[in-house]
C-alpha cells in the first residue's frame, strides 16, 4: 500500500523507523546515513479516510453463507450469523457473476475498463537496498509461517551469509558485508511460498523501502479426509504506524485460525469471517503499547492493515475481505468469463456506488484509494464481507493486495497476464503476476497468491 508523502525533514528512520531529530544526518539506533535517502515517489498512497466503514454497494458489510451440503459432499453444519447480519445463499458459478456478502453484483459481466493508470511524472531512482534492522533476532516474526521465509534461500539458520552484492565477504550480525560494506536487502524485501497445490510472492517494488505485505498460505484435510487449500494476504496502510507489523500479525493469525477450524468441520464461510475477526483482534492488540512507549512518540497512531482470504475445497469457493485487497476468479478455459470476486472497501468503490462516479473516473482520482475499511483499533467498526461460490468449471483463485491489480485492475485485464497453466504452476504464475506489476512501475508492494479450483488431492503441488 502506498505511503503517505514524507515532509521535508524525515520523522523516522527509513531502515529502522526510529525517530529522528531535525538536522540529523544518521540514524541513532541503527546508524542509517540519512543523506542517501532519495526524494520520496510522488505515487498515490492509500489512506485510511474519515467516515462509516460502508460496503461497495452503499450499504453496511454483511456476511454471506452457504447451505448445509457443499458440491464436495461434505456435510457442512449451518454457518452461524456473524456480526454483519444474517448469510445468503452460495453461488453457481455456471453463473459467474455472482453476489458479494452485501448483494451486490460483482463486476465480470461488465465492458473491459482501463485498468488504473495514474499520470506520474519521470520515476524517481529506485530506493538503494536498505540496511537491516540492527534489533531484529534471528526468531524474526518475518520468518514464521504467516509471512514465509523466502523459498530456496541460500542461507539457512546457523549458516555464513555471503554478500549479494560482492558475493565473496561475509555478512556480519549487523547485516553488513565486512568486504564491500554492502547493506543486505531484508528477509521480507521478496518471500516466496508453496503449500500443497497453493503459492504465493510477496515483493517490496521499486518505490518503497521495505514490504509492508505479508501473507500466509496453507492446505488441510477436512473431516470427510477432501482438501481445503487456504490463503491470506494483508496489505499495510502506510499512513498508520508499523503497518508491516500488522499486516503480519494479521496474514499469521488469520492463517492460523482457519487451519485449526477446517478439520473440525466448521462450515469454510463460518471459518473464513471467524479468522478475519482473531486477525482483527490481534492487529488491534499491537496498539496496546506501554505509556513510556506512547511518551516517547506521542503522535504514532495504531497500526492497520486490510485483509483478503480465500478458502477452496474440492467443490466450494469461500472469500472473505476488508478494504481494497482482492480475490478474482480466473477460469482455465479462457472462452469463460473472469470475475473479481470482492468489492473495495474504498472511496473510489463508493463514488462508484452511488452513481456519482463511473469505474474509470473514480479510479483515476487521487482520492481512489483512501480506504473506508481496515483491521486496527481506530477502525470505526469491524464488518467482514464474505461470499462463496461453487464454480462449475476448474480456475484458478488470485488473492492480492492493490500493488498487483493496480496494473490489472478489471478481471479481464488480470485474465490476460495470468498464466494459461497457473493451476499446475502456481507459484510459477505467482512470479509471472508480481512481474508484471514490476515491469509496469512497480510503485507499491506487490503481493499475489494463487489458489486452484477444485483443490486437487493432497500432494499435487506446484509443477
Amino acid at each position: 500500500m502506498s505511503q503517505m508523502p514524507q515532509q521535508a525533514a524525515l520523522s523516522k528512520c527509513p531502515s529502522c523507523a526510529e525517530p529522528l531529530e531535525s538536522g540529523d544526518l544518521f540514524c541513532g539506533a541503527c546508524g542509517y546515513d540519512l543523506s542517501v535517502v532519495p526524494a520520496p515517489p510522488q505515487d498515490h498512497p492509500t489512506l485510511t479516510m474519515s467516515g462509516s466503514a460502508v460496503s461497495a454497494d452503499g450499504g453496511s458489510g454483511s456476511t454471506a453463507s452457504t447451505d448445509g451440503v457443499s458440491a464436495d459432499g461434505v456435510d457442512w453444519p449451518a454457518p452461524e450469523p456473524g456480526s454483519g447480519g444474517s448469510p445468503a445463499a452460495p453461488h453457481l458459478p455456471s453463473d459467474l457473476p455472482g453476489t458479494d456478502s452485501a448483494g451486490g453484483p460483482l463486476s465480470a459481466g461488465e465492458p473491459a475498463a482501463p485498468g488504473v493508470r495514474f499520470d506520474r511524472p519521470s520515476d524517481p531512482d529506485e530506493y538503494p537496498l536498505q540496511a537491516p534492522d540492527p534489533r531484529a533476532a534471528a526468531t524474526d516474526p518475518a520468518n514464521l509461517a504467516g509471512a514465509a521465509v523466502p523459498a530456496g534461500s541460500a542461507f539457512p539458520a546457523g549458516a555464513t551469509q555471503v554478500c549479494v552484492a560482492c558475493r565473496a565477504g561475509r555478512v556480519d550480525d549487523d547485516g553488513y558485508c565486512e568486504n564491500c560494506g554492502h547493506a543486505q536487502p531484508r528477509e521480507r524485501d521478496h518471500m516466496e511460498r508453496e503449500s500443497g497445490p497453493a503459492a504465493a510472492v510477496s515483493d517490496r517494488g521499486l518505490r518503497h523501502h521495505r514490504n509492508e505485505d505479508s501473507f500466509a498460505v496453507g492446505h488441510t484435510t477436512l473431516p470427510d479426509g477432501s482438501p481445503a487449500v487456504l490463503a491470506i494476504v494483508c496489505d499495510g496502510v502506510s499512513s498508520a504506524t508499523r503497518p508491516d507489523e500488522a499486516s503480519m500479525t494479521a496474514a499469521q493469525t488469520a492463517g492460523d485460525t482457519l487451519l485449526a477450524a477446517l478439520p473440525r468441520g466448521t462450515h469454510p464461510q463460518t471459518a473464513m469471517h471467524e479468522a478475519i475477526v482473531a486477525a482483527a483482534q490481534a492487529v488491534n492488540a499491537l496498539a496496546e503499547e506501554p505509556d513510556a512507549a506512547r511518551e516517547h512518540a506521542p503522535h504514532q497512531n495504531a497500526p492497520a492493515c486490510t485483509i483478503v482470504g480465500s478458502i477452496v475445497t474440492s467443490g466450494l469457493l469461500v472469500v472473505g475481505w476488508v478494504g481494497d485487497s482482492r480475490a478474482y476468479w480466473v477460469p482455465d478455459d479462457r472462452s469463460g468469463p473472469p470475475a473479481r470476486l470482492t468489492e473495495d472497501d474504498s472511496w473510489a468503490a463508493q463514488m462508484v456506488a452511488a452513481g456519482l462516479m463511473n469505474e474509470a473516473e473514480a479510479y483515476a482520482d487521487e482520492r481512489a484509494h483512501a480506504i473506508t475499511g481496515w483491521l486496527g483499533a481506530d477502525a470505526y467498526e469491524l464488518e467482514p464481507h464474505t461470499a462463496s461460490f461453487k464454480p462449475d468449471r476448474p480456475g484458478v483463485v488470485l488473492v492480492c493486495t492493490d500493488g498487483l491489480w493496480n496494473y490489472a485492475e478489471t478481471a479481464e485485464e488480470m485474465a490476460e497476464v495470468v498464466p494459461p497453466d497457473a493451476a499446475v504452476r502456481p507459484l510459477h504464475s505467482a512470479r509471472v503476476l508480481v512481474g508484471h506489476a514490476l515491469d509496469g512501475g512497480g510503485h507499491d508492494n506487490v503481493t499475489v497468491a494463487v489458489l486452484p479450483f477444485p483443490a486437487p488431492s493432497q500432494g499435487a503441488g506446484s509443477a
